[in-house]
């Protein structure tokens, strides 16, 4: 059996002896006895001239060197982290840096399919956006005609509101009005104790119906929106939120509204300014506070296109909302016609 040329035995010889003199003993050699030691010899001359023995290295840059492999190795092994803001084929340079909000979405409402993403997936406070999960379970629980009291906890709600006097009784079909349409936090808390006793069982039933309305990282603390601890959504779940809202025709008959006046005679008046603003808006809803900025969710129509826009984080929120309603409507034609093109010339045959 041959030896092995990384035998510590056979590299007696100095790590820095020149591979020449290796070489210079081999041409050295006569005869069929020289070409057999000159054979023996290759794999440990080999193994030399391809692994020579590194310099030395002074100790503060060998220290360096360790440090920049350990954190490179650490960097190799930590999960990648999930490209949310990465901006979809086709969309236009910078692009992205147009929208102030802090994470928008777009999808395609038919089919639930992104049209573009920033961010969507970053948990924020949502605002009064999430007014559209406490108005669709009241819509589920009550009749219109139901009787709603007020206590002093809803009366004692901030703005805006639509000021409830707990000396009075209303109709739930005016209070889902008041939510939807002006906004009211008064009204949503007088709904949720109507419906669960409490608003924070309220809440909790809100958690619970938003994931089964596709949201996976919302979670509810109070029926209005105002910042609590603990309570969050993302862009992404409220898209997903509003498009299964809008399939209720109740839900989407009273979102379209500009304005209602109540059986007692008080007009609500839409917060949406996209319903006159923006073409084919088709419903909305707004929200604000100074934790969560400018917050909205909405759904708009165009030829036969429907998609679905959700933003939070925004400084200038109607000038983000009309600049993702174009680039959206405009991605999904694309595609369209990309999946047009693409089924045409499958369907051309081919000649040899």
């Amino acid at each position: 059996m041959k030896k092995s040329a990384a035998a510590p035995k056979k590299t007696k010889a100095s790590p820095a002896a020149p591979a020449t003199a290796q070489a210079k003993r081999g041409t050295q050699a006569s005869g069929t006895t020289a070409k057999a030691a000159a054979a023996k010899k290759q794999p440990q001359v080999a193994a030399r001239q391809t692994t020579p023995a590194p310099k030395a290295v002074p100790s503060q840059q060998a220290r360096k060197a360790r440090k920049s492999n350990t954190a490179t190795a650490r960097s190799a092994t930590r999960p990648a982290p999930v490209a949310a803001s990465a901006e979809p084929a086709g969309a236009p340079q910078g692009f992205e840096k147009q929208i102030s909000a802090r994470s928008a979405i777009i999808l395609d409402a038919k089919t639930g399919g992104e049209l573009f993403t920033k961010y969507p997936d970053n948990p924020r406070q949502p605002a009064s956006t999430i007014k559209i999960v406490t108005a669709m379970i009241a819509i589920k629980s009550l009749k219109d005609n139901d009787v709603v009291e007020v206590s002093n906890h809803a009366a004692s709600m901030p703005s805006s509101k639509v000021f409830l006097e707990t000396s009075k009784r209303y109709q739930a079909d005016d209070l889902i009005n008041a939510v939807l349409l002006s906004s009211a936090n008064d009204a949503s808390v007088a709904l949720a104790e109507k419906v669960a006793g409490s608003e924070e069982s309220f809440a909790n039933l809100m958690t619970i119906s938003a994931r089964m309305w596709g949201a996976r990282n919302t979670v509810c603390r109070t029926a209005s929106g105002l910042t609590a601890l603990g309570q969050q959504s993302t862009s992404r779940d409220l898209a997903n939120i509003f498009r299964y809202a809008m399939q209720h025709e109740e839900f989407a008959r009273r979102m379209r509204e500009k304005s209602v006046t109540t059986s007692y005679g008080k007009v609500l008046r839409n917060h949406n300014k996209a319903l006159w603003k923006v073409d084919g808006a088709l419903a909305g809803k707004t929200g604000y506070t100074v934790a969560a900025r400018q917050t909205y969710v909405g759904q708009f129509s165009r030829n036969g296109q429907t998609i679905v826009v959700a933003l939070m984080g925004s400084e200038t929120m109607w000038a983000d909302l009309g600049k993702l309603v174009e680039y959206g409507f405009k991605k999904q034609r694309d595609e369209q016609l990309a999946r047009l093109g693409s089924s045409a010339v499958g369907g051309v045959p081919q000649s040899n």
